[in-house]
């Protein structure tokens, strides 16, 4: 059976897609997935051993440059790419108007998708040939085994999902432990103060462990440079890695402390030790899942509200794991 998968962002939401493609493939013998997929985030999808191809789109960048016809250019070349297979099924696992209008319905094969009460954006049902009813008051990776499974014909495992990554990360002792800050996010109400930062990583560095902080946009580069200046012979700053190269460092931690940020759930595919601070978001929907994974969710919304003390006594168990 050859499926085709469209999920495009972000890395917190193809991560929690994963473990239905795991039960998938251990439902249906000789099941293959393609997988149409942001650029970004191609990286993590060719770890997964029912993942046969992946074809990856900037449908950002094309719909923010309509007008340049470079974008169209690429987007009729993704067009050409993307025809050139008949698919069995499509699942589409995105939810959203632009991606069934300018991605699934252009696919060949029957389309499937969540219905119009369970979907992110009822217009895109108009889409799909066949239509499931998923509860949404439940965590996104269970959601979406749930929708795999009505769409491919058999039962969700009763177990626990599985990420279904290969060993390419093993979890290794360095000489010198470290810890990793997953301090920056996309959306500022759920960043952590600055100012906390700073009382972590003084408590970090006073048990005895060094602290790798990493960045990639320019303000996310000032922040951390802000935190490092007094601390240089303790810390390293890890300069705009790839995917591959981060999971890497996440595979030597000893535990990482992370705000709500798609390398949080890189963490928790690695089974890394991991405190997840959240905000405004709502963890047991799109949280962090797996092994030895501790979510600290403010009571009132308000990432200011959780406190260095309280963070840092709670990120004690996580170091015991």
């Amino acid at each position: 059976m050859k499926v085709l998968i469209v999920k495009l962002s972000s890395m917190g939401d193809i991560i929690h897609t994963l473990p239905a493609v795991t039960d998938a493939a251990n439902s249906i013998l000789n099941i293959e997935f393609d997988w149409v997929v942001e650029e970004t985030f191609s990286e993590i999808l060719r770890w997964h051993p029912a993942v046969f191809k992946v074809i990856p789109v900037n449908l950002r960048m094309w719909i923010r440059n309509f007008y340049h016809f470079s974008s169209w250019k690429q987007y009729y070349y993704f067009i050409s790419r993307l025809t050139k297979k008949e698919y069995d099924i499509v699942i589409d696992a995105q939810g959203l108007l632009k991606t069934s209008l300018l991605i699934t319905r252009i696919a060949r094969g029957e389309v499937h998708g969540m219905d119009c009460e369970s979907v992110r954006e009822t217009m895109s049902v108009f889409f799909y040939h066949k239509k499931h009813f998923i509860e949404k008051k439940q965590h996104s990776i269970e959601r979406i085994r749930q929708l795999f499974s009505c769409s491919l014909g058999y039962s969700v495992p009763q177990a626990m999902g599985q990420y279904g990554l290969r060993s390419l990360f093993l979890r290794k002792k360095n000489n010198v432990p470290y810890l990793i800050f997953f301090h920056s996010t996309t959306k500022a109400k759920k960043h952590w103060p600055e100012f906390y930062w700073h009382f972590i990583i003084k408590y970090a560095i006073s048990s005895g462990y060094h602290i790798k902080l990493p960045f990639w946009g320019r303000s996310e580069e000032l922040r951390v440079r802000r935190l490092v200046a007094s601390y240089t012979h303790q810390t390293t700053i890890l300069s705009k890695l790839t995917l591959r190269d981060i999971a890497v460092q996440i595979s030597g931690a000893t535990a990482i402390i992370s705000v709500d940020t798609g390398l949080s759930h890189l963490a928790a595919v690695l089974g890394c030790p991991n405190l997840t601070l959240y905000g405004p978001t709502d963890p047991k929907l799109i949280g962090t899942c797996g092994k030895n994974q501790v979510i600290l969710h403010s009571a009132t919304k308000k990432m200011e509200n959780l406190s260095p003390e309280e963070v840092w006594e709670v990120f004690q168990k996580v170091l015991n794991m």
